[in-house]
Protein backbone atom coordinates (compact mmCIF):
# COMPACT_ATOMS: atom_id res chain seq x y z
CA UNK A 1 0.00 0.00 0.00
CA UNK A 2 1.53 3.28 -1.12
CA UNK A 3 1.87 6.06 1.47
CA UNK A 4 -0.63 8.93 1.60
CA UNK A 5 0.29 12.27 -0.01
CA UNK A 6 2.95 14.23 1.85
CA UNK A 7 4.63 11.23 3.46
CA UNK A 8 8.42 11.28 3.02
CA UNK A 9 10.96 8.51 3.51
CA UNK A 10 14.17 8.52 5.58
CA UNK A 11 13.80 12.00 7.05
CA UNK A 12 16.44 13.11 9.61
CA UNK A 13 14.93 13.64 13.06
CA UNK A 14 17.87 15.09 15.03
CA UNK A 15 17.03 18.60 13.82
CA UNK A 16 13.51 18.23 15.21
CA UNK A 17 14.82 17.63 18.74
CA UNK A 18 16.40 20.24 20.99
CA UNK A 19 19.30 17.96 21.98
CA UNK A 20 20.08 17.32 18.28
CA UNK A 21 20.87 13.60 18.37
CA UNK A 22 19.42 10.52 16.67
CA UNK A 23 18.85 9.03 13.22
CA UNK A 24 16.13 9.28 10.55
CA UNK A 25 12.48 8.25 10.49
CA UNK A 26 11.53 5.50 8.06
CA UNK A 27 8.46 7.58 7.21
CA UNK A 28 7.62 11.17 8.17
CA UNK A 29 4.58 13.42 7.70
CA UNK A 30 3.33 16.86 8.78
CA UNK A 31 -0.48 16.61 8.75
CA UNK A 32 -2.28 19.96 8.92
CA UNK A 33 -5.88 18.71 9.15
CA UNK A 34 -7.66 16.09 11.20
CA UNK A 35 -8.67 14.21 8.05
CA UNK A 36 -5.01 14.00 6.99
CA UNK A 37 -3.99 12.71 10.40
CA UNK A 38 -6.71 10.06 10.46
CA UNK A 39 -5.64 8.86 7.01
CA UNK A 40 -2.05 8.55 8.24
CA UNK A 41 -3.04 6.60 11.34
CA UNK A 42 -5.17 4.23 9.28
CA UNK A 43 -2.33 3.71 6.79
CA UNK A 44 0.13 3.00 9.59
CA UNK A 45 -2.24 0.51 11.23
CA UNK A 46 -2.86 -1.36 7.97
CA UNK A 47 0.87 -1.50 7.28
CA UNK A 48 1.78 -2.59 10.80
CA UNK A 49 3.87 0.54 11.32
CA UNK A 50 4.75 1.97 14.71
CA UNK A 51 3.67 5.59 15.19
CA UNK A 52 5.62 8.32 16.98
CA UNK A 53 4.49 11.90 17.52
CA UNK A 54 7.05 14.69 17.64
CA UNK A 55 6.08 17.91 19.39
CA UNK A 56 8.66 20.57 20.16
CA UNK A 57 11.29 17.85 20.56
CA UNK A 58 12.28 19.34 23.93
CA UNK A 59 11.89 16.09 25.85
CA UNK A 60 12.73 13.60 23.12
CA UNK A 61 15.66 11.27 22.56
CA UNK A 62 15.78 9.51 19.17
CA UNK A 63 17.75 6.28 18.73
CA UNK A 64 21.00 6.64 16.78
CA UNK A 65 19.62 4.13 14.27
CA UNK A 66 16.48 6.24 13.89
CA UNK A 67 12.82 5.23 14.06
CA UNK A 68 11.38 2.35 12.04
CA UNK A 69 7.80 3.54 11.59
CA UNK A 70 5.81 6.70 10.91
CA UNK A 71 6.88 9.87 12.71
CA UNK A 72 4.23 12.61 12.79
CA UNK A 73 4.60 16.33 13.50
CA UNK A 74 1.34 18.31 13.64
CA UNK A 75 1.16 21.47 11.54
CA UNK A 76 -1.31 24.01 10.10
CA UNK A 77 -4.78 23.87 11.66
CA UNK A 78 -3.49 21.25 14.11
CA UNK A 79 -1.08 23.82 15.59
CA UNK A 80 -3.41 26.83 15.87
CA UNK A 81 -4.24 28.81 19.02
CA UNK A 82 -7.70 30.38 19.18
CA UNK A 83 -9.82 32.16 21.77
CA UNK A 84 -13.44 31.17 22.38
CA UNK A 85 -14.67 33.43 25.18
CA UNK A 86 -12.86 32.30 28.32
CA UNK A 87 -11.59 29.16 26.59
CA UNK A 88 -8.30 28.75 24.79
CA UNK A 89 -8.42 26.16 22.00
CA UNK A 90 -5.00 24.82 21.08
CA UNK A 91 -4.08 22.45 18.29
CA UNK A 92 -2.07 19.49 19.51
CA UNK A 93 0.98 20.95 17.79
CA UNK A 94 0.62 24.43 19.32
CA UNK A 95 3.58 25.48 21.46
CA UNK A 96 2.61 25.94 25.13
CA UNK A 97 4.73 29.08 25.72
CA UNK A 98 2.97 30.71 22.76
CA UNK A 99 -0.41 29.67 24.18
CA UNK A 100 0.45 31.18 27.58
CA UNK A 101 1.60 34.43 25.96
CA UNK A 102 -1.52 34.70 23.78
CA UNK A 103 -3.76 33.99 26.77
CA UNK A 104 -2.05 36.82 28.66
CA UNK A 105 -2.61 39.22 25.76
CA UNK A 106 -6.28 38.28 25.72
CA UNK A 107 -6.60 38.83 29.47
CA UNK A 108 -7.07 35.14 30.29
CA UNK A 109 -5.42 33.79 33.44
CA UNK A 110 -4.68 30.24 34.57
CA UNK A 111 -2.15 29.07 32.00
CA UNK A 112 0.81 31.11 33.24
CA UNK A 113 2.74 28.01 34.36
CA UNK A 114 2.89 26.87 30.71
CA UNK A 115 5.29 29.68 29.76
CA UNK A 116 8.16 27.53 31.06
CA UNK A 117 7.05 24.24 29.51
CA UNK A 118 8.95 24.03 26.20
CA UNK A 119 6.54 21.62 24.57
CA UNK A 120 3.26 21.43 22.69
CA UNK A 121 -0.31 21.24 23.93
CA UNK A 122 -0.56 17.63 22.77
CA UNK A 123 2.70 16.69 24.42
CA UNK A 124 1.61 18.39 27.63
CA UNK A 125 -1.58 16.33 27.72
CA UNK A 126 0.31 13.10 26.98
CA UNK A 127 2.90 13.84 29.69
CA UNK A 128 0.57 15.62 32.15
CA UNK A 129 3.05 18.49 32.15
CA UNK A 130 2.99 20.71 35.22
CA UNK A 131 5.39 23.44 36.35
CA UNK A 132 5.85 26.09 39.03
CA UNK A 133 2.79 24.96 40.93
CA UNK A 134 0.46 25.00 37.92
CA UNK A 135 -1.58 21.88 37.22
CA UNK A 136 -2.62 20.98 33.69
CA UNK A 137 -5.62 18.99 34.90
CA UNK A 138 -7.03 22.05 36.68
CA UNK A 139 -7.41 24.09 33.47
CA UNK A 140 -7.83 21.38 30.83
CA UNK A 141 -11.50 21.06 29.87
CA UNK A 142 -11.13 18.33 27.25
CA UNK A 143 -8.73 16.85 24.74
CA UNK A 144 -9.65 15.66 21.28
CA UNK A 145 -7.78 12.48 20.41
CA UNK A 146 -7.29 10.94 16.97
CA UNK A 147 -7.04 7.15 16.74
CA UNK A 148 -7.12 4.77 13.76
CA UNK A 149 -10.84 4.37 14.57
CA UNK A 150 -11.62 8.11 14.45
CA UNK A 151 -11.85 11.15 16.75
CA UNK A 152 -12.77 11.04 20.43
CA UNK A 153 -13.23 13.84 22.96
CA UNK A 154 -11.95 12.95 26.44
CA UNK A 155 -12.28 14.75 29.75
CA UNK A 156 -9.28 14.99 32.11
CA UNK A 157 -10.72 12.17 34.23
CA UNK A 158 -10.59 9.86 31.20
CA UNK A 159 -6.90 10.51 30.47
CA UNK A 160 -5.46 8.58 33.42
CA UNK A 161 -3.27 11.44 34.59
CA UNK A 162 -0.39 10.45 36.84
CA UNK A 163 2.96 12.07 37.56
CA UNK A 164 4.40 12.93 34.13
CA UNK A 165 2.11 10.41 32.45
CA UNK A 166 -1.32 9.66 30.97
CA UNK A 167 -3.05 6.62 29.48
CA UNK A 168 -2.63 7.76 25.85
CA UNK A 169 -1.18 5.08 23.58
CA UNK A 170 1.36 5.59 20.81
CA UNK A 171 -1.31 5.53 18.07
CA UNK A 172 -3.47 8.07 19.93
CA UNK A 173 -2.64 11.66 18.97
CA UNK A 174 -4.03 14.77 20.67
CA UNK A 175 -5.39 17.00 17.90
CA UNK A 176 -6.89 19.77 20.07
CA UNK A 177 -7.12 20.77 23.72
CA UNK A 178 -9.53 23.17 25.37
CA UNK A 179 -8.31 25.14 28.39
CA UNK A 180 -10.98 26.83 30.51
CA UNK A 181 -9.40 29.97 31.93
CA UNK A 182 -10.59 33.04 33.86
CA UNK A 183 -10.58 36.78 33.13
CA UNK A 184 -7.56 38.70 34.40
CA UNK A 185 -5.61 41.90 33.92
CA UNK A 186 -3.31 41.51 30.87
CA UNK A 187 -0.57 43.67 32.40
CA UNK A 188 -0.59 41.69 35.63
CA UNK A 189 -0.54 38.35 33.79
CA UNK A 190 2.35 39.51 31.57
CA UNK A 191 4.30 40.59 34.66
CA UNK A 192 3.83 37.13 36.16
CA UNK A 193 5.03 35.54 32.92
CA UNK A 194 8.14 37.74 32.98
CA UNK A 195 8.90 36.64 36.55
CA UNK A 196 8.52 32.99 35.61
CA UNK A 197 10.80 33.39 32.57
CA UNK A 198 13.42 35.02 34.80
CA UNK A 199 13.22 32.16 37.31
CA UNK A 200 13.78 29.68 34.49
CA UNK A 201 16.76 31.63 33.11
CA UNK A 202 18.36 31.71 36.55
CA UNK A 203 17.85 28.01 37.28
CA UNK A 204 18.15 26.21 33.94
CA UNK A 205 20.49 26.17 30.91
CA UNK A 206 19.43 28.14 27.85
CA UNK A 207 20.71 28.84 24.37
CA UNK A 208 22.35 25.43 24.02
CA UNK A 209 21.41 22.00 22.67
CA UNK A 210 19.68 20.31 25.58
CA UNK A 211 16.42 18.70 26.61
CA UNK A 212 14.27 19.32 29.66
CA UNK A 213 14.42 17.38 32.89
CA UNK A 214 16.25 14.11 32.29
CA UNK A 215 14.93 12.18 35.32
CA UNK A 216 11.62 12.34 37.16
CA UNK A 217 11.69 13.73 40.66
CA UNK A 218 11.57 10.84 43.14
CA UNK A 219 9.09 10.66 46.00
CA UNK A 220 11.36 12.25 48.57
CA UNK A 221 12.34 15.72 49.74
CA UNK A 222 15.21 16.22 47.30
CA UNK A 223 14.65 16.63 43.57
CA UNK A 224 16.43 14.59 40.91
CA UNK A 225 18.64 17.59 40.18
CA UNK A 226 19.65 17.94 43.83
CA UNK A 227 20.45 14.23 44.09
CA UNK A 228 22.52 14.26 40.89
CA UNK A 229 24.44 17.32 42.07
CA UNK A 230 25.12 15.78 45.50
CA UNK A 231 26.36 12.65 43.74
CA UNK A 232 28.92 14.70 41.81
CA UNK A 233 27.17 14.74 38.43
CA UNK A 234 27.11 18.48 37.73
CA UNK A 235 29.35 18.95 34.66
CA UNK A 236 29.94 15.18 34.32
CA UNK A 237 30.67 14.27 30.70
CA UNK A 238 30.49 11.26 28.37
CA UNK A 239 31.60 11.92 24.80
CA UNK A 240 29.83 15.05 23.58
CA UNK A 241 27.15 14.89 26.29
CA UNK A 242 27.35 16.32 29.79
CA UNK A 243 25.15 17.14 32.75
CA UNK A 244 24.70 20.92 32.74
CA UNK A 245 26.73 23.14 35.04
CA UNK A 246 23.56 25.22 35.50
CA UNK A 247 21.27 22.32 36.50
CA UNK A 248 22.44 18.75 37.00
CA UNK A 249 19.15 17.22 35.77
CA UNK A 250 19.62 18.71 32.28
CA UNK A 251 21.77 17.00 29.65
CA UNK A 252 23.59 19.17 27.11
CA UNK A 253 25.00 18.28 23.71
CA UNK A 254 28.10 20.45 23.62
CA UNK A 255 30.02 18.81 20.80
CA UNK A 256 28.69 16.16 18.44
CA UNK A 257 27.00 14.02 21.05
CA UNK A 258 25.20 10.87 20.01
CA UNK A 259 22.16 9.36 21.65
CA UNK A 260 24.46 6.61 22.92
CA UNK A 261 26.58 9.28 24.66
CA UNK A 262 23.46 10.64 26.35
CA UNK A 263 22.32 7.18 27.47
CA UNK A 264 25.75 6.33 28.88
CA UNK A 265 25.76 9.62 30.79
CA UNK A 266 22.27 8.99 32.15
CA UNK A 267 23.28 5.49 33.26
CA UNK A 268 26.32 6.82 35.11
CA UNK A 269 24.27 9.51 36.84
CA UNK A 270 21.63 6.96 37.82
CA UNK A 271 24.31 4.59 39.16
CA UNK A 272 25.97 7.32 41.24
CA UNK A 273 22.69 8.45 42.81
CA UNK A 274 21.72 4.86 43.63
CA UNK A 275 25.14 4.09 45.06
CA UNK A 276 25.11 7.12 47.34
CA UNK A 277 21.44 7.49 48.28
CA UNK A 278 19.74 4.19 47.39
CA UNK A 279 17.33 6.05 45.07
CA UNK A 280 16.51 4.63 41.62
CA UNK A 281 15.94 7.57 39.28
CA UNK A 282 13.49 6.99 36.43
CA UNK A 283 13.88 8.75 33.07
CA UNK A 284 11.49 11.55 32.23
CA UNK A 285 12.79 12.01 28.69
CA UNK A 286 10.73 10.26 25.99
CA UNK A 287 12.39 7.70 23.71
CA UNK A 288 11.75 7.13 20.00
CA UNK A 289 13.10 4.11 18.15
CA UNK A 290 14.97 1.04 19.32
CA UNK A 291 16.89 2.72 22.11
CA UNK A 292 19.32 0.36 23.83
CA UNK A 293 20.12 1.19 27.44
CA UNK A 294 23.80 0.64 28.24
CA UNK A 295 25.15 -2.05 30.50
CA UNK A 296 24.82 -0.93 34.08
CA UNK A 297 21.45 0.77 33.59
CA UNK A 298 19.72 -1.96 35.61
CA UNK A 299 20.81 -1.32 39.19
Amino acid sequence: MSPPPGVRAEVPLARLTTVRTGGPAEWFARPSREADLLELLTWAKEGGLAVGTIGSGSNLLVADDGFRGLAIKLDGDLAKIERRGERLLCGGGARLPSAAAKAAGWGLAGLEFAINIPGTAGGAVRMNANAYGGQLGEVLEWAEVATPAGLERRAPGELGFAYRNSNLGSTEVVTRASFLLRPGDPAQIRAELAQMRQRRREAQPSGIKTFGSTFKNPEEERSAGQLLEAAGCRGLRHGGARFSEAHANFVENDGGATTTDVLELMAEGRRRVHQRFGVELEPEVQLLGEVRWPRGWEL
